[in-house]
């Protein structure tokens, strides 16, 4: 096939000018002329259908029920199809449902939990009270080991909040093409607007805004992603909009001082305490279900600098054991036993747990001390007067 056969094959070559003409005959005289396609469109015509076609969707779910509540739209009105069509990749982030995490379900963290509190559920529940100079802090930063509940107590905030969630990882707002993970962070931040109240959670933030390097050392799309980061978030400031940034990192010493200065509360989510660990080990090894008394103070003793994901850990492990005597003996006969005469899993015995804290390390405690460092330098801390 030669070029010129290629190109019409590919592209539809030039149509003659008979059928052409024959073709206009036909629609006329049906009445009816054949729909365009979009690439054949002006522009005008194509924001002229995009409005139509809004227009329709808006008109078909602006009620709800028999009441007469206007509700909002999913989008918001972009200047431009290809906006609209961010948005809609980023509708796919937005949490639907509810996580179903609860306060108390999280063991510990009192302070933390406190100021998540202050941060973001008080000034949706009592907002009279915040205006002014006590307007409602607009970034929020968890930071602390791996495996400590940061990721939990988002779930909480969107449990508990009532807000529209949207839960952000690099991969939502990095995109291979050119120019447009800068607009898909504006893109963001006005449908966090649009569905206000709403929380944005930007988990692992460290690899999406770590610290700014010399022009040689980073490249020119990853520095116009933070910088479009960075004036987003310092024009939500302006706004009346009850907009929340949540961001979670293990590694908060390389995020850049211009983001720690926008994320105004830092909030230190540190190894769980004697008192959380004990309450980890009676929920996760209830004493029923095994016929020795669990020593839960010999076990809280031996998890010093354990984090919550290790104690859920050394607790699955130690329920592994009798479960794995059981398999011994069933591998050990040859006769296929049914399902329903299975036998039970057997009690744990006082080996179990020893043999599940020889096994389980603790993976988060080396870094601790910077941390605590981190927190004395940069943290927000609760305290309060005297005075009631």
């Amino acid at each position: 096939m030669d070029f010129k056969g290629f190109w019409e094959s590919r592209f539809g070559g030039k149509k003659e000018q008979g059928s052409e003409q024959n073709g206009h005959a036909n629609g006329e005289a049906n009445g009816s002329s054949a729909p365009k396609r979009t690439a054949d469109l002006a522009v005008y015509e194509q924001f002229e259908q995009q409005a139509r076609q809004t227009q329709q969707v808006r008109g078909a779910a602006i009620r709800d029920g028999n009441a007469d509540v206007i509700q909002k739209p999913l989008l918001p009105p972009f200047e431009s199809a290809e906006m609209r069509n961010l948005a809609e990749t980023l509708l796919r982030d937005i949490i639907r449902g509810s996580p179903d995490v609860k306060w108390e379900s999280i063991k510990g963290l009192e302070n933390a939990k406190r100021l998540l509190k202050e941060a973001v559920v008080m000034p949706i529940k009592y907002p009279k009270y915040f205006t002014g100079l006590l307007s409602p802090w607009k970034g929020i930063l968890l930071f602390g080991p791996p495996g400590t509940g940061k990721t939990m107590l988002a779930k909480a905030v969107a449990t508990e909040c009532k807000t529209t969630f949207f839960n952000i990882s690099a991969s939502s707002i990095v995109s291979k093409w050119r120019g447009d993970s800068e607009k898909l962070v504006k893109v963001l931040f006005e449908l966090a607007r649009h569905h206000a109240p709403s929380t944005i959670f930007l988990d692992e933030i460290d690899a999406i805004i770590s610290q700014r390097g010399e022009a040689r050392s980073e490249h020119e799309a990853s520095r116009r992603l933070k910088t479009e980061l960075l004036i987003q978030m310092d024009g939500l400031t302006k706004t009346n909009d009850l907009v929340f940034v949540l961001a979670a990192t293990n590694l908060p010493w390389e995020l850049d001082a211009a983001m720690l200065r926008r994320l105004e509360k830092r909030i230190l989510v540190p190894l769980p305490e004697a008192e959380a660990r004990q309450a980890m080990f009676e929920e996760l090894l209830p004493a029923t279900t095994s016929k020795l008394e669990v020593p839960y103070n010999v076990l809280v003793e031996k998890t010093e600098g354990y984090s919550g994901s290790d104690i859920r850990l050394v607790c699955k492990e130690a329920a592994m054991q009798p479960l794995r005597r059981l398999m011994t003996v069933l591998e050990a006969s040859d006769e296929l036993v049914p399902e329903e005469e299975l036998p039970e899993v057997g009690p744990l015995i006082p080996e179990d747990i020893e043999l599940a804290l020889t096994n389980t390390r603790p993976s988060a405690h080396l870094h601790a001390h910077r941390y605590e460092k981190f927190n004395q330098d940069y943290g927000s801390q609760v305290l309060c007067s005297e005075h009631a």
